[in-house]
C-alpha cells in the first residue's frame, strides 16, 4: 500500500527520484500514465494488471469508454528505476501533468500520483474545504 507525501525536484533530463518508501519491497519498474485532475498515475505491474483487467470490461461502443481508454493507454509508459532510484518521465506525460521543476509524489493506496507542486497545492486547498462533507457521504 502506498501512503505519504514527498517533495522532490526533476532534474534537467526529467528524471524523478522515487522515495525509498515507495520503492521498498517493490519491483524496479512501474507503469506511469495520465491520471485525473492533471496528475500522473504510477502503478506497480501487478496493480496495473488489475486496472487493465477492469477496463477490458468497458464496452467499445460507448464513447466515454473509448475516450478514456485511448488517453489512459496511449499515455502509458514503462518506467524503470535507475541505480539512483530515479525514473525518466517521457515528454508526453511531463507535458500532460504540467510538471515543472518541483514535484509532489503522493501515495494513494494502490497507486502513486505525481503532481506539479503548484497544481497540487491548488488542488489540495480546494479539496480540503470539502474534506469533512465528502467523508460524511463516503465513509461508513
Amino acid at each position: 500500500m502506498f501512503i505519504g507525501q514527498y517533495q522532490h525536484s526533476l532534474d534537467s533530463k526529467k528524471r524523478l527520484f522515487i522515495p525509498s518508501n515507495i520503492r521498498a519491497g517493490k519491483q524496479n519498474k512501474f507503469i506511469v500514465t495520465c491520471g485525473l485532475e492533471k496528475c500522473l498515475f504510477m502503478y506497480i505491474p501487478q496493480d496495473w494488471k488489475i486496472i487493465t483487467d477492469k477496463l477490458k470490461t468497458l464496452s467499445f461502443t460507448k464513447t466515454d469508454a473509448r475516450q478514456f481508454k485511448r488517453l489512459f493507454f496511449s499515455g502509458a509508459s514503462e518506467a524503470k528505476l535507475d541505480r539512483q532510484g530515479r525514473i525518466l518521465l517521457p515528454d508526453n506525460l511531463y507535458e500532460y501533468a504540467g510538471l515543472k521543476k518541483h514535484v509532489i509524489i503522493i501515495g494513494v493506496q494502490d497507486r502513486v500520483e505525481i503532481w506539479d507542486r503548484g497544481i497540487w497545492k491548488k488542488y489540495q486547498n480546494k479539496a480540503s474545504e470539502k474534506y469533512s462533507a465528502v467523508a460524511e457521504n463516503l465513509v461508513f
